[in-house]
């Protein structure tokens, strides 16, 4: 209230100053409450009252200052005071108190200005009017420097002042800002015409209770800050490969995204998150701005909502120069995969959604799908630059279930017979590839070791032990990987192909005639009759009699090998496109492990982001294949998190990260010929 502010320049100065002190931590706490309908103020909630009547507040003035109005005669021996802003809220109008005093300049204000009789008068007939009976003041949110119109007044000028997070001590310049918190500005009048400087300064926390100061929020970029590793500048190793040439660089970023209907259908999984941040309001742009922020020239994505995708993701990513596509899961799942690609940097030689559901399979009984892209990259014009190899970029996201990892196996191997189909050359070599996604399984576990080695013998291994997700070898009763792994009608060899785009050597193949199958009719195994074999006498009693030109070797054949008519897998699946990770899996600088996410608060790796290289002829370290960069070679990646960095920022999801993952982005060169 305007009387309310201008009695407290009536004030010893003493009196002033423990007047303002009480003040601003009532106004402070008064300003929290405005901001919410219930805020958290020193680990206490509390709710805001209704208003209070101003009137028993001027009546007590009132009597304080025609106490202290017998001193007051004239301006001589009174030193003027700091210009004394005073604060209230827009819509003070509508009968609303003083929020906040300024008190930006009150550390050099120690004694106060005294009044002249003209000014004493126009001060009673301010506090004699009733808050509702303003009617000749026009007060509105202005501009800076726009000047308020009063009755009888002279003119006053408004200046924004200062939020309540500003008081705590923030620099100047954030006073300039022009989106601040409209539900608590306020402004400031000053008795004359300039622009009264207001400035931030800190002020001594006094005994306050339960307010106390509340701390600053910490950046993003402070909790979960993410080094960029520049891996081309470090020093090459000659029997590595060779200096680079030419290279057409970009970036591919995977990241599983989180869908929102997953988030409601299991909510036990967020219980360490607010409420808040796990809306897709607020999720959407959080993801959005990330994007942006690292500009992926491909974007693979996992857990991607399909309205959302179609509504929001698609329009935005196409507003980014992107060409998108999408696969969503079979059955009733709402979500799926999505790739897209900058049309400015690449063109779409082909497309193929893969869909590891197979009716009648129970090995392939779940709605998991992948999706493989061949790109041509956009060389620049009139840079001597001819032509480059095609890329193919795949993107999954592997079945969950620990204990099933012999259906994460199956999936992995009909996506590998789609990029061998997909990146395979006219001469059978193969063009770079790119795989990546949440494949739902930890580093050096059999699955990771059978995509990066090339080869898996998985005869009698637990199925729970595929993924190293979880330790199940306590239970009596485990699911273990028979021979063969997968039926022959799903159309995929053991070496990840598809069976009608295989040509068998002509050196391996055998021709089973009639001529070559008779010779065995007089095999003491064929001679033999079966003991379940009903006697007919004269039919199945018979055994026949051998010929006198029966071939000495095959009367010898007591068990012909029944490999040679019906060859049966040995255990081990194998495919042929010499994968490697883009990650280490492992911070040397910290002594941990990387993390891409944090189910049930403990950190692990399930996202990657695999790529073509050139196996070293004998390297083989601990049962890791060696590689060195071909014709793909890796120039850098954005760094991993360990999971005690998460922890400080509560795990995931958080309100800087908007996914329970974290994304992976990594830079490659492809070589090119040059003219």
């Amino acid at each position: 209230m305007i009387g309310t502010v201008l009695c407290y320049l009536l004030l010893p100065a003493a009196r002033l100053l423990r007047a303002l002190r009480d003040a601003f931590f009532t106004c402070r706490k008064k300003v929290l409450l405005a901001k919410s309908p219930t805020t958290q103020v020193g680990g206490i909630s509390s709710v805001p009252s209704r208003r209070s009547v101003p009137e028993e507040e001027e009546a007590l003035l009132q009597q304080q200052l025609e106490e202290e109005a017998g001193g007051l005669h004239s301006c001589e021996s009174a030193p003027a005071v700091g210009n004394v802003s005073a604060t209230v809220t827009s819509d003070w109008l509508e009968g609303s108190e003083l929020l906040m005093t300024s008190l930006s300049n009150l550390n050099v204000a120690s004694e106060i200005t005294w009044c002249s009789d003209q000014q004493h008068d126009e001060l009673h007939t301010l506090m004699s009017l009733g808050p509702k009976e303003h009617v000749g003041i026009t007060l509105a949110k202005l501009p800076e420097e726009e000047s308020v119109a009063m009755v009888g007044i002279a003119p006053w000028s408004a200046v924004r002042t200062q939020t309540d997070h500003q008081i705590s001590g923030c620099t100047p310049s954030a006073l300039e800002r022009e989106d601040e918190d409209t539900a608590v500005l306020g402004w400031s009048f000053a008795h004359d015409t300039e622009i009264v400087p207001v400035e931030a300064t800190a002020w001594p926390v006094y005994d306050t209770g339960q307010f106390q100061p509340f701390p600053a929020e910490r950046s993003y970029h402070e909790i979960l800050w993410r080094d960029w590793e520049d891996l081309c500048i470090q020093p090459a190793v000659p029997e590595l490969g060779s200096e680079n040439g030419p290279l057409f660089e970009f970036r591919v970023m995977s990241y599983n995204i989180l869908a929102q209907d997953l988030v409601e259908q299991s909510p036990d999984l967020y219980l360490h998150c607010q409420p808040d941040i796990l809306d897709w309001s607020y999720r959407l742009p959080n993801l959005l701005q990330e994007i942006q922020h690292w500009d992926p020239d491909v974007l693979c994505l996992q857990e991607v909502q399909e309205n959302h995708y179609w509504e929001q993701l698609e329009p935005t990513f196409r507003m980014m120069g992107f060409m998108c596509l999408y696969k969503r899961r079979t059955g009733k799942k709402t979500d799926g995969c999505a790739v897209c690609y900058k049309h400015s940097r690449f063109q779409l030689i082909s497309a193929s959604p893969v869909e590891y559901f197979r009716p009648g399979l129970d090995i392939l009984n779940r709605d998991n799908v992948g999706l493989v892209l061949l790109l041509q990259p956009l060389l620049l014009e009139g840079v001597g630059q001819t032509a480059t190899s095609p890329l193919c970029v795949a993107t999954t996201h592997v079945l969950y279930n620990p204990r099933r990892g012999d259906i994460k196996l199956a999936q992995m191997a009909l996506l590998l017979a789609e990029v061998d189909k997909v990146a395979k050359t006219v001469d059978g070599s193969y063009c770079p590839v790119i795989l990546c996604g949440d494949l739902n399984a930890v580093p050096d576990s059999p699955l990771y070791k059978f995509i990066r080695n090339g080869q898996l013998f998985y005869h009698g291994m637990p199925a729970w032990k595929v993924s190293g997700q979880e330790d199940f070898s306590q239970q009596l009763h485990q699911r273990k990987l028979q021979t063969p792994l997968w039926h022959s009608s799903l159309g995929i060899t053991d070496n990840c192909q598809y069976v009608s785009l295989c040509q068998p050597k002509k050196s391996d193949r055998r021709k089973y005639s009639r001529d070559f199958l008779l010779q065995f009719r007089f095999c003491d195994a064929a001679c033999e009759r079966p003991a379940h074999l009903i006697l007919w006498k004269g039919v199945t009693d018979v055994k026949p009699d051998r010929p006198a030109h029966w071939p000495k070797h095959l009367l010898m054949m007591n068990d012909p090998d029944p490999e040679l008519f019906f060859p049966r897998s040995p255990g081990v699946i194998r495919h042929g496109l010499n994968l490697t990770s883009a990650y280490s899996h492992f911070l040397p600088q910290r002594g941990r492990p990387e993390v891409t996410t944090m189910p049930m608060g403990l950190g692990a790796t399930v996202d990657y982001i695999f790529y073509s290289a050139e196996p070293i002829e004998n390297g083989n370290e601990g049962g890791r294949r060696l590689y060195r960069d071909g014709a793909l070679k890796l120039l850098g990646r954005l760094s991993l998190l360990s999971e005690d960095v998460l922890w400080l920022a509560n795990g995931l999801p958080n309100p800087f990260c908007s996914s329970d993952h974290l994304c992976l982005l990594v830079s490659f060169g492809l070589e090119i010929s040059s003219a």
